[in-house]
């Protein structure tokens, strides 16, 4: 499981440098559907926190490192009970999964850009949640995180699958 995040952490890591050194239009970086995708895009509901909110998080470099500097949208979320909607990026194989991360964008789509930390959302559930590659939605608590070993941005834990 650390191997997967592990790897995980470094490609996200990579993904966050080449957003840095080549900025792109909101709307148009990585995690963002494209138009010719064959999925469409995940609908935006009122009871789930927006990826647009959750991926307008900027970086700051710091001691050689790239840190999410989050700003009141997203601090308001931390340590609160939320709604995320998303795509299962499953960490270890298996038909259940109680660890897993959550995307913005489908891992089977070829035309979706996979994001940086700005646009996963790691997910550690109270019981295991069946994989499905269809849009699943998680209810638990929300923590913004400064400086995950991970590099990852965003958790939620306790986690129950919402129908």
């Amino acid at each position: 499981m650390k191997r997967a995040i592990a790897l995980l952490a470094a490609a996200i890591a990579f993904s966050a440098g080449a957003q840095l050194s080549s900025p792109v239009p909101l709307g148009t970086g990585p995690g963002v559907h494209s138009p010719n995708s064959p999925f469409a895009p995940l609908a935006e509901r009122g009871d789930v926190v927006s990826w647009t909110v959750l991926s307008a998080v900027k970086t700051r470099a710091e001691n050689n490192r790239l840190l999410p500097a989050f700003d009141k949208a997203q601090l308001a979320l931390n340590q609160k009970t939320q709604r995320v909607q998303g795509f299962m990026m499953p960490l270890e194989p298996g038909e259940k999964q109680s660890h897993f991360l959550l995307s913005s964008v489908p891992l089977t789509c070829a035309f979706c850009t996979p994001g940086g930390p700005e646009s996963m959302v790691e997910v550690k559930t109270r019981t295991p949640v069946r994989y499905t590659m269809d849009a699943v939605t998680v209810e638990g608590k929300f923590a913004v995180l400064n400086d995950d070993p991970y590099g990852l941005y965003y958790r939620i834990t306790e986690a129950v699958g919402v129908k």
